[in-house]
């Protein structure tokens, strides 16, 4: 039986090299520091034709040792104003949620973490929540109300808007210093942006480390397993830090 810790550096290069080949439109996914495989950086390009339309948004991804067998954690690095983000950064989704049942959360076991989702699937989940947010059980309540005003006004009330647009020209301010070119048409976005080169590609651990009953490796193939839905019970939803100045 290979390691916790063998297992999944074999799981994570697998779905590495996996995004390398075949990216997730609207995301550029890298390791900055090729000494820890376990913190992935990943810029999530705004979708067109929502408020977040044009913006560049950087998150940091942990995994745990025992990946895939408990999910990482995603903290978005540039401020974004959500209502599935926590005032931290870090997102709020069910995929993310430990397996199992949790009788407080309301969730289906369905709708957690199980090992055969992916960096993929989760890829997958925030831009659904990027195009439709769940304000069913918000982490960010000044956002969510912000959100349900602007909507039901049918986009009279632009508050909500008005302070996505300040984020998204900073962070396309970001992106130049970057050097990245963000895209601005549904084209542009549906375009499989190349992953930057990077050194961790080459990486491998060999066979004998990995039992192959211990990982699905065909964790790509249930893509359409995304679940987009939040539950969040944290309480450090205070207005002060939300962004909105």
């Amino acid at each position: 039986m290979a390691s916790a810790g063998a297992t999944s550096m074999r799981a994570l290069t697998m779905e590495f090299k996996a995004l390398e080949r075949e990216p997730v439109e609207g995301f550029l996914v890298t390791i900055p520091d090729e000494t820890d495989f376990y913190t992935w950086q990943v810029a999530i390009f705004g979708p067109p034709e929502t408020p977040y339309e044009g913006g560049y948004f950087k998150a940091e991804v942990k995994f745990p040792l025992d990946y895939p067998y408990s999910p990482p954690r995603l903290r978005f690095l540039t401020p974004i104003l959500h209502p599935n983000v926590y005032q931290d950064g870090e997102l709020c989704i069910s995929i993310l949620h430990p397996p199992g049942e949790d009788p407080h959360s309301g969730e289906l076991p369905a709708e957690r973490w199980n090992p055969t989702q992916s960096v993929r699937t989760i890829l997958l989940s925030v831009i659904s929540l990027l195009n439709e947010p769940n304000i069913s059980s918000a982490a960010n309540v000044d956002a969510s109300v912000l959100y349900r005003k602007w909507r039901e006004s049918r986009g009279k009330d632009k508050q909500f808007v008005e302070v996505i647009k300040k984020q998204v020209d900073s962070s396309r301010r970001e992106a130049e210093a970057d050097g990245i070119k963000v895209p601005t048409t549904l084209a542009e976005y549906c375009h499989q942006h190349k992953q930057p080169p990077s050194s961790t590609s080459s990486y491998d651990i060999t066979d004998d480390l990995y039992d192959g009953d211990d990982y699905y490796e065909d964790s790509s193939d249930n893509e359409e397993m995304v679940d987009s839905s939040s539950d969040c019970e944290r309480e450090d939803l205070g207005a002060e830090d939300s962004g909105m100045a």
